[in-house]
């Protein structure tokens, strides 16, 4: 196609020459979140970027490299940049970096769970998607026939927790859980590998997700508050457990 004779897709326009490349980051951001460009769609070449913004290159460029740092373009040496679906993996790999240092980052990184899931849960409760029960459900199935087998287990319980943030009907609350997953993993191996976990402790875990899911199905907001808050009381105990087995958080 005949780059001058592409219609506009970007909304914005430069009307300052100070943070050229946010400015222009910003509109085609908006431009990928809007959805005038879809996941997996080429973007407009560099130099018909520069030419819509009023831009240098360079400052097409960088604008771009700004947007594959967030996660949303991906780029190939000698392709052109293509729109990615909003996720949370840039802020996965940045939790994942930060919880990997000390028994004290895990459970800070437990008490920020913590917080945000009460609210999860409540609302999950509240609205019930069926796609977020269904992955509810089917996680629970395979929490309750991996006991035992850490790294299994593991998965699962991301998945359930995933699940209830689709349960919202939320997308931003989606993403937002997306991107602890990397300290859900490590929180739950951690935990799963402990000197004290016994089968009996397995059992109790898949339990209180069942509860959780109970409440959440039966649209109780209350209980589902509590079920989870007791969730992380547990938690919290097996944080104690493995500080005195004095395990650290491995890279």
């Amino acid at each position: 196609m005949n780059e001058m004779k592409r219609s506009t897709i970007f909304s914005g326009k430069v009307a300052s020459p100070l943070r050229l490349a946010d400015t222009v980051s910003d509109a085609i951001a908006a431009a990928l979140l809007e959805g005038s460009i879809a996941p997996g769609e080429a973007l407009p070449p560099e130099g018909e970027i520069a030419r819509e913004f009023g831009v240098s290159r360079p400052i097409a460029r960088e604008a771009l490299r700004q947007l594959t740092s967030a996660g949303l373009v991906s780029t190939q040496q000698g392709k052109v940049a293509r729109a990615k679906a909003l996720s949370g993996e840039p802020m996965d790999k940045i939790y994942g970096y930060a919880v990997r240092s000390s028994i004290k980052s895990l459970q800070e990184a437990n008490e920020m769970r913590r917080v945000m899931e009460v609210g999860v849960a409540k609302l999950g409760a509240s609205r019930r998607d069926p796609d977020g029960l269904a992955m509810m459900r089917n996680a629970l199935a395979d929490l309750d026939a991996s006991v035992g087998q850490p790294a299994e287990f593991t998965e699962a319980d991301i998945r359930f927790h995933l699940g209830m943030a689709m349960a919202t009907g939320n997308s931003m609350i989606r993403i937002q859980i997306e991107g602890l997953r990397s300290i859900q993993r490590q929180v739950s191996e951690i935990f799963s590998n402990r000197s004290k976990r016994t089968e009996a402790d397995w059992r109790r875990t898949v339990e209180r997700h069942a509860a959780i899911l109970q409440a959440i199905e039966a649209g109780d907001v209350s209980q589902a508050e509590n079920k989870i808050i007791a969730h992380y009381e547990a938690a919290d105990i097996a944080s104690i457990e493995v500080a005195q087995d004095g395990q650290r958080v491995q890279q």
